[in-house]
Parts: C-alpha cells; structure tokens; sequence
C-alpha cells in the first residue's frame, strides 16, 4: 500500500498544523512524488527469518496488542483463517524501523491475541515492492495450485501498481510467486490493496480494488484466482472531502434483519473523522457485478478515534466477521517514539451490523476470545490495582454529564467526558495526556463521537496498554481508538457527574 507523508492542515476545535516526520524528504505532498522512485531502495532480503527477540519490554511496548520484535509495520494483509490457526500478514520493513522495501511480514495465532512471529513471507522482486492484499484458501483447487492452497493475492509496485499472486502448499511456511504475474496490469500508481471473496451466488472469487488519489473501488472476477474481468465501479462524493486517497477496501456480507446486506469498508488518508487517517464504510447491495449503497449519510465512521487505520477482515471465518487494523495514522506514523519496533495492530474486533434509530450501524466489539488474558472483575478504586494492561468497564447515567479520568503518578492525563444531551463521547489527548512533541499533529484539542446507545445510561470499555486506549461502548456501537505516550501506564482513576458504577480486570500479557 502506498503511503505518501505531507502537511495536511484541518479544522478541529482549533486550526492544527501537521507537522510530518517520516519517509518523505519534502514538507508537503507532491503528486509527481513516487518514494518507490524517489527514495533510495535497499537490496531484498534472502531466505529472511524471524528476528532475535528483543524481550519486548521496552517503554511503549504494548503487552496484549501485536508488535513485531523490532522493525517498522503498518497495514495488516493476507488475513486468513485455516486448520484451527489464524494468519495476519503485514506491510514490513525486515531492514529498518521507518517505511520502505516493503514486504509481508508474518505472524500466527490460535486466538488473535497470542502471536508467533514467523519468517517474512514475500519481499519485493523484478515487479517491485510487495503492497497490500489479501489471501484466501482455495478449498477446490480453482486456481490449480493445489486443493487448499493458502493464494495470496497483493500489489505489485514499483513506478506503477499492478496486481499479483502467490501460492502456499504448506500453511503459509513458504510461497511460490505465480509465473505469469501480474494478474492484472496497470500503468500508474492508482489501483492497489486486493480483498479477495468467493461470491457463492455466481461460483466467482471477487476482487475489491482501491482507486488510490484516483478514488473509488473497481470490482473484478475470477474463476481461477488468475484472470481476471473488470466488473464494475464503486464511487460516491463525499460532503467536504473533494480529494483524498481510497485504499483497503473489504466488502463483506451481513444478516441484517434477516436480509442479507453488504458492507465496503474503505481506508482514506487524509480525510478521517478528525486528521489524517481514518476508515469508513458503506451499506447497502452487491449483485455479483454492482455494489450500490443506501441512502445513508455518508461518511460513516468504524472508529472515531486518530489510530485505527487499514483494517480489513479474515478470511476463511464462516459466520464471524473478524477484523483488525493498524493502530497508527499516517499524520505521525513515522515519528512515534517507539524502538526498535515501530506500530502495532489494533485488539481485533468482531463485526455486526445492527439496526439503530432505524438505520443499520456497523458495530466492532472486541473479541470474546479477549477473556482468555482477562482475570477477574474488581471494583474499581481511585487507585487501580493493574500492571501490564488492563479492562475497565465504566457504566455512567445519562442524565448529567460525566467526565472520567485515567492517570498516573507523573500527573498526566487521559481525559473522556460524556455528553448526557447530545450523547456523544469527547476524548482530549495532549500534552497533560502524555508525550505528544514528537509530532505537532499528535496533539488533539478533542475528538468526539456519537455514542450510539439508547436507554437511561451507558456502558463504556476501556483497553489499556503501555501506549493506547481504545474506548468502546460495551455492544461497540462507538469506538474510538487512540495512541498516547505516558511516562507510565495510567492506574489512578477519577469520574465525576452523573450517577456510575465502575470494575477492573487485569489483561495479562501476551508476551510473558
């Protein structure tokens, strides 16, 4: 997936300016600006294997969200699900802890949230990097690689951004690039991060394309996973974001109501709910060929937080609709203080579409599977009895306005006040919250969200780790996830206003 760093200035609250520090060597965007021409690439790795532990227990280093040991990270890829293990792929630098000879990275799981890192799986060729994309298991052998084979299917880019295929006969250990790649050809850098879907109605695999600065998403098919037919485009205006790149897309199948329903999840960057990045979605039809939304307003937002970016959904899950993105946000990505490793994923969430005030809502709860580090629920005091990470779970009434605070002994802060009247929940992250001057656009005057709740009251989750909070009603009708940069986890608690109940549950480490 290709990323472009620039200064990107927006309304929120205030006037903030975006001062960038990452990969690109100029101040602003240029759309001649190709870094895969541009900067300078380092040789491929050979035969590459996982790296030497760090111990991971390095200030920031989260202890119940994915990180690589050391190197940087950003969109997970190739997600699938086979024989009991959980695949995430992921956009990777195996040479440096900043963007560039991107790569997929690996790692598995039995549960989504204990991960062994595995050797990197694809580095960039004569067709060049290896971007963003998709995997699938081929269960009756269509392509012909073998029945059950793990196919991943991904951008090829170097000065233009093509779409290729790669082959696993041996659960993801090793792969074998495709002869005849690319799959589909293209000639500038504007059609890139493949999802993949078998469409049973018409025995076709389906692919969602993203349309880049060029916007929108082109939908092909297949047979065999390797020729492909243009089948139609998505494209819709959206109210104050004239320009702004299309990336991600996944397009995924609801009941709704007993009706079947479509989502398209589409990253864009920038243009999020806030600054930078942000992912949003569509409901409504696909016919095989055409996706086409409801009338709803959009953009409709996943999170309304600043890091929850690229995040698309496994594969291969029946009925469950699992997803995990990138916690990070372009504006910044290169500059946070995080060594030798540089992102981490977000918990992965399980989507549902819902009917709210009438209207379908796309809900992301955290994944049940989140128990099995959970220890017991205690009540929450003013000093929280936490170590690595943890759960609080805050129950506010809705008849007065409620503020909660999470801090730590070096007096920061990390500040949610809920809004009774117009039930929204507003999150500050700035300097009071933690390291912010790394970057000028980390700093947030406040960031607000629908709470999309009904009743007399609300139950709110909080996730804490070394360097994020992600926020969510407790159904994840709302969510809103953040990176901070505290001396040290917040463990002090404070709620005032409205009537509350409040617990706590340790999250043990993943890692130890």
């Amino acid at each position: 997936m290709k990323k472009l760093f620039f200064i990107y200035p927006i309304m929120v609250a205030v006037v903030l300016t975006a001062i960038i520090a990452g990969c690109s060597k100029d101040d602003e965007y240029k759309p001649d600006y190709n870094p895969l021409i541009d900067d300078p690439k380092e040789e491929p790795v050979d035969n590459p294997q996982p790296p030497a532990s760090s111990g991971r227990n390095e200030q920031y280093r989260p202890q119940i969200h994915f990180t690589p040991d050391r190197n940087w990270m950003n969109d997970p890829n190739g997600m699938v699900y086979a024989d009991g293990t959980y695949h995430l792929f992921y956009q990777y630098n195996p040479q440096g802890n900043d963007w560039g000879n991107m790569s997929w990275g690996h790692a598995t799981s039995p549960d989504m949230l204990h991960w062994t890192e595995q050797a990197v799986a694809l580095t960039r060729d004569d067709l060049g990097d290896v971007f963003s994309g998709s995997a699938v298991i081929d269960k009756n052998n269509t392509a012909g690689f073998g029945a059950n084979a793990m196919v991943a299917i991904y951008t090829s880019a170097s000065g233009a951004q093509q779409q290729s295929v790669a082959y696993s006969i041996d659960g993801g250990k090793s792969f074998t690039r495709y002869a005849q790649n690319p799959v589909i050809a293209n000639n500038d850098d504007n059609l890139r991060d493949p999802k993949v879907f078998w469409h049973e109605e018409s025995k076709k695999w389906v692919m969602a394309l993203a349309k880049g600065w060029k916007m929108g998403v082109d939908f092909y098919s297949s047979t065999d996973l390797k020729n492909w037919s243009f089948l139609s485009n998505f494209f819709t205006p959206l109210a104050g974001r004239p320009s702004l790149q299309w990336e991600c897309p996944d397009l995924i199948s609801f009941d709704y109501n007993g009706q079947k329903k479509w989502v398209l999840i589409v990253s864009v960057n920038p243009g999020g709910p806030i600054l930078g990045s942000g992912t949003m979605y569509f409901v409504g039809q696909f016919d095989g060929t055409n996706f086409t939304a409801d009338d709803l307003n959009y953009p409709l937002w996943m999170d309304y937080g600043m890091d929850n970016y690229a995040g698309v959904t496994w594969s291969n899950t029946g009925d469950r609709r699992l997803l995990i993105g990138w916690m990070n946000n372009w504006q910044y990505a290169g500059a946070v203080p995080c060594n030798p490793w540089r992102s981490a994923m977000t918990l992965p969430r399980e989507l549902k579409l819902v009917e709210r005030d009438g209207k379908p809502l796309l809900t992301s709860a955290v994944v049940s599977e989140i128990d099995k580090i959970a220890g017991a629920w205690q009540p929450a005091a003013a000093t929280l009895d936490v170590s690595d990470a943890y759960q609080l779970r805050v129950t506010v009434s809705l008849d007065h306005n409620s503020t909660i605070t999470l801090g730590n002994s070096q007096g920061e802060q990390f500040v949610v006040d809920v809004n009774a009247s117009t039930r929204t929940a507003i999150v500050y992250r700035n300097a009071k919250s933690g390291q912010t001057r790394f970057s000028g656009s980390f700093s947030i005057p406040s960031m607000q969200a629908p709470l999309n709740t009904v009743g007399s009251q609300v139950t709110l989750d909080f996730f804490v780790d070394q360097s994020s909070v992600e926020l969510l009603t407790s159904d994840g009708s709302m969510s809103m996830t953040n990176l901070v940069f505290p001396q040290s986890i917040y463990k002090t608690l404070s709620i005032s206003g409205g009537t509350y109940e409040a617990q706590v549950r340790q999250l043990k480490s993943v890692w130890k």
